[in-house]
């Protein structure tokens, strides 16, 4: 393996991993509009979950560039870390607004935390450091969006 596959192979396995999040994030948004009351919040959380499903695009289009597939089938070790959403869901079954804002502050910022982690591991190509950091700077406001709902 020579080191150029070496590298592709990381960054793969970076995209792969917040492949593995946004899928989180987007399933988490769908449940949360799902069980919340307030139209206008409702809204928000089916926007916030189909720019999640953009940013999958995105990032899978990068690894179809270099040649690879995307892995479908979750996200593997490296998307388990980060389950955040998926246990949040147990939040959404009393239809408690404030649990769900705040199970959504707390899968944003696990998301927040592994898109850092993605820029600082280097294994990025320039044009895939600015679309993560576009993607990374929407996920900050919307979790600033989020926290601003004050509940």
């Amino acid at each position: 393996m020579t080191n150029t596959d070496v590298n592709t192979d990381e960054t793969v396995k970076t995209l792969n991993g917040l492949i593995s999040i946004l899928e989180d994030g987007k399933l988490g948004y769908t449940n949360a509009a799902e069980h919340v009351e307030n139209l206008a919040m409702k809204a928000d959380f089916l926007d916030y979950a189909r720019e999640r499903a953009l940013f999958i695009v995105e990032l899978q289009d990068e690894i179809n560039k270099l040649g690879k597939s995307t892995d479908t089938s979750g996200g593997g070790p490296l998307g388990a870390l980060h389950r955040t959403w998926i246990d949040i869901k147990s939040s959404f079954t009393g239809g408690d607004t404030k649990a769900i804002i705040n199970a959504c502050v707390t899968g944003e910022e696990a998301a927040i935390e592994k898109y850092k982690a993605a820029l600082e591991e280097n294994h990025l190509e320039h044009s895939q450091v600015y679309i993560v950091s576009k993607q990374l700077n929407s996920i900050q406001n919307t979790l600033s969006q989020i926290k601003m709902r004050g509940i």
